[in-house]
């Protein structure tokens, strides 16, 4: 918490102690004080700080840059290839020695360390999905690649690995949806050494949330776009930089709207949640935030909308298969260690049930995400195995999660053990819309 939130979180307990004194009874002060706090309490969202960075376009582009895509394999076959080995094997060695190790104060101070940050960057996970002219990584635009790297990440903790690939969304939009002008503008940037704080915003504050009728609207003035509306859950919105946003157009169909942080309207306001909280999510306000005709991506085609929303989800899906590896790899020289009785636990025969059930349904996960995201790759249509990978991971994940912590008894309730902390983070993958992207 910076100093200024410091101060306005004293000023405000401040303020409610001195509401509770009989005193502002004797001086007649108390409807002056309760509105005092009143509107206090309505400033908790502040301007998003992401105005420092401009954004201009470096060099002209004649068409949109896009990444071939792998296409159709002669047989079904989601063995890794060695650059792919190479990738998923970085990025682990860097989920187990760097964020693991980190997880639980990131967790307890709901911020991810500006370090853990940069070194994600330097991964290259940002590059995955830009196409190589423009400084990209990646000869072919490929899901599964994103989907092996997040599910890595995941063995780490999913909410640092939300704080750093938020932005790989927007990157991932840009390059999936974006035309020749606003790849020039925004694009770029992401491939080098200091991309943008910015975050695909879908998900907002309803019950049976969809993300095809956002309840954010979009209506033309003049040659411009006016946005208003509340995105929720949104991952390092107070220092985002670049927004890619979901609303309402006048259509009847929702589209995709590029919004620079620091815009006029748009504020952020922090919503710690039961999980993910090192990737410091906020609630995102719109108030007729103007942005140009240019800045809606596809031209505001609903296909492109609907295939953000499959594979936001499939990314998610990746993201829980990883936490939910690290918990099996947790719980099973557990249970073998952990005596009672004379013996350990994994001798019992609920105990080894309830691990061999964890790997059954790991790898039903697994394979449901993989099958998703090779769809993706070849072209298919793949709405359908998203949805199917989706209501696995959700069901599962959750289940997973809390065999996590019954296994562990005591200690899978208490913070010196991670399987507490996976456990929340595993219920987003059935809630969650947008933030990631494959």
């Amino acid at each position: 918490m910076s100093a200024a939130a410091r101060g306005r979180e004293l000023g405000l307990r401040a303020m409610r102690a001195l509401a509770s004194s009989p005193t502002l009874d004797r001086l007649g002060a108390r409807k002056a004080a309760e509105r005092a706090i009143y509107r206090a309490s309505k400033g908790g969202f502040q301007a998003v700080a992401g105005a420092g960075r401009t954004f201009a376009a470096a060099r002209k582009l004649r068409s949109p840059a896009r990444q071939p895509v792998a296409g159709k394999r002669s047989m079904f076959d989601l063995t890794p290839s060695a650059e792919q080995e190479m990738l998923v094997e970085a990025i682990g060695d860097f989920a187990g020695s760097a964020m693991r190790p980190a997880a639980g104060q990131a967790d307890a101070e709901l911020r991810t360390p500006p370090e853990l940050l940069a070194q994600g960057v330097e991964l290259g996970l940002f590059a995955l999905a830009i196409p190589e002219e423009l400084g990209g990584v990646m000869e072919e635009r490929s899901a599964v690649t994103a989907a092996l790297a997040y599910e890595a990440l995941g063995r780490g903790d999913m909410g640092i690995a939300l704080a750093i690939l938020a932005p790989a969304a927007v990157a991932t939009a840009l390059s999936l949806w974006g035309d020749a002008e606003q790849q020039s503008r925004y694009l770029e940037p992401f491939a080098g050494e200091q991309p943008p704080a910015g975050a695909l915003a879908l998900l907002e504050d309803a019950p049976l949330f969809d993300p095809l009728a956002p309840t954010t609207r979009a209506r033309r003035q003049g040659a411009d776009w006016l946005l208003d509306g509340e995105k929720a859950l949104v991952p390092r919105a107070a220092e985002g930089e670049l927004f890619v946003v979901g609303a309402q157009t006048p259509s009847g169909s929702p589209g995709l709207f590029i919004i620079e942080g620091g815009s006029g309207g748009l504020s952020a306001q922090a919503q710690p949640a039961m999980g993910l909280r090192a990737a410091a999510t906020a609630r995102l306000r719109l108030e007729e935030v103007r942005v140009p005709a240019s800045a809606l991506l596809a031209e505001g085609d609903p296909a492109a909308y609907r295939e953000c929303v499959q594979r936001a989800r499939i990314a998610w899906c990746a993201l829980s298969v990883g936490v939910a590896q690290a918990v099996r790899d947790y719980v099973i020289p557990y249970v073998k260690e952990r005596v009672a009785f004379g013996e350990p636990i994994a001798n019992r025969q609920a105990v080894a049930f309830a691990v061999a059930d964890i790997a059954v349904e790991l790898e039903g996960m697994r394979l449901a995400t993989w099958r998703a995201a090779s769809r993706a790759d070849a072209g298919s249509e793949f709405a359908r195995e998203a949805a199917l990978a989706r209501a696995l991971c959700a069901r599962h994940g959750m289940r997973i999660g809390a065999e996590g912590v019954q296994l562990l008894g005591g200690h899978g309730y208490v913070k010196e053990h991670p399987v507490e902390r996976w456990y929340r983070d595993l219920r987003a993958a059935g809630l969650l819309e947008g933030a990631l992207l494959v």
